[in-house]
């Protein structure tokens, strides 16, 4: 009777440095602090608020979420794993694309208001 071998067993997932991953937990939380600071101090200025500022600040709310997402991500242990820090630096990106587009629109929104004040008179 031949010897019967046992399984192999699952190969390691690729780790990913810890100090690497130090790097990105501390750019990904000065991203996010200014994502926040961004939109505090945008929205305590004063002024009308234009439809064109709501969609700016569901844009930069849900990135500043996505942001958050993936700064909890980042500091558990799993994020060592390659397949898993490639996924939360994915989430991360979502957020930074999103708070951008946001800014954008509220650039474009403060710039119609301002037409809008200037051309009315």
């Amino acid at each position: 009777m031949p010897e019967e071998k046992p399984p192999a067993p699952p190969p390691e997932p690729q780790k990913i440095d810890v100090i690497f991953r130090g790097g990105s937990v501390t750019a990904i939380g000065v991203v996010l602090a200014f994502s926040l600071g961004f939109l505090n101090n945008w929205a305590s200025q004063p002024g009308t608020w234009i439809p064109e500022d709501l969609a700016a600040v569901f844009l930069i709310g849900g990135g500043i979420v996505f942001q958050v997402w993936a700064l909890a991500g980042m500091l558990s242990p799993t994020s060592l794993e390659g397949p898993v820090y490639r996924r939360i630096v994915r989430t991360f990106m979502i957020g930074l694309i999103l708070v951008s587009i946001g800014v954008l629109v509220a650039i474009a929104g403060d710039a119609l208001g301002y037409s809008r004040i200037w051309f009315k008179q």
